[in-house]
């Protein structure tokens, strides 16, 4: 079975009693940023639906517009930006209902019971599926949609864990890292011009690496200095002027004319990078900063792959 692979948000609808969260990879409720999805709350007295928040620019998801609502704090600014670009939440699997656990259930029992759950609610929808993956992923290419996510019919639905039984086909070379420190645009001292990013190490039992002060240990992969013009490296900088200076966090070091002037930082922020994939020294071929990922803690990218 294949699915459009939506370029959005991922997040857990949680209700309980009236009562809706909207749960990121990181455990955080975002609820209070997408008031348009509200009447997720009356589908069910107990529910648990994993989906996607899509924002609709033109007939495509827009990443730009939907993380935009992530960092909204207030309910006036959440309403304004509703508004304005209302999101939709994609469903694509059912987790728990009136208090039963279906996740050991096979796929195919647990959309049964979505598709007679979320028929007429507002600002909600099913995610599509297909029989034939081949005709999906080249209609998606066609489209300029992101891809393609393939899943087993008779799978569980297994939390936080990679599998055979769910693989991913995307287009565009989109990916998340973890930025390190940042460096000063040339000329102008005060201004970002590159991040400096790369991905948490992990040790032989799968944790994450971290030196004897604590700081998460990051294995390089280059810095991103396009897509930072403008508003967007104005909003970037806000939020890594927050964020507590440290030690050099990266595994290795890079040469002195790269790291000069620059501010390393806890490896506290994931943001959404495209790029060429890698090149020879393990470097982002020609990176292309997308967006801030408020949704992923750095160790949510622990046994990302970037080969």
């Amino acid at each position: 079975m294949h699915e459009i692979k939506w370029d959005g948000i991922r997040l857990l609808a949680d209700v309980r009693e009236g009562t809706l969260r909207l749960t990121t990879r990181g455990e955080r409720d975002i609820a209070v940023a997408f008031p348009e999805l509200t009447a997720l709350a009356g589908v069910a007295d107990d529910l648990l639906l994993d989906g996607e928040a899509v924002v609709l620019v033109d007939g495509l998801p827009s990443f730009g517009h939907v993380v935009e609502r992530v960092h909204t704090s207030t309910a006036a600014a959440a309403r304004r930006l509703a508004s304005a670009s209302p999101a939709t939440y994609v469903a694509f699997d059912l987790l728990r209902l009136d208090g039963l656990d279906l996740t050991p259930l096979p796929w195919t029992a647990r959309r049964e019971a979505l598709e007679e759950l979320l028929d007429g609610v507002p600002q909600t929808q099913l995610s599509p599926v297909y029989d034939d993956g081949a005709m999906l992923l080249a209609a998606t290419r066609e489209q300029h949609l992101e891809g393609v996510v393939s899943k087993r019919r008779s799978a569980a639905y297994r939390a936080g864990q990679r599998s055979a039984d769910w693989l991913k086909f995307p287009h565009r070379a989109q990916r998340s890292v973890v930025v390190g420190g940042w460096r000063p645009e040339t000329g102008r001292p005060g201004r970002i011009g590159a991040v400096h990013v790369g991905l948490p190490v992990p040790d032989a039992d799968g944790m994450p690496v971290r030196t004897d002060d604590g700081t998460l240990l990051l294995r390089y992969r280059g810095r991103v200095g396009s897509g930072l013009a403008g508003r967007a490296g104005e909003q970037l900088q806000r939020l890594l002027a927050q964020v507590p200076r440290a030690a050099y966090p990266f595994d290795a070091p890079i040469p002195a004319v790269e790291a000069r002037g620059s501010t390393w930082l806890e490896p506290q922020v994931v943001v959404e990078v495209a790029s060429l994939g890698l090149g020879a020294q393990g470097r982002l071929r020609q990176p292309s900063f997308q967006g801030v990922r408020a949704d992923l803690a750095p160790t949510d990218l622990l046994h990302e792959d970037l080969a």
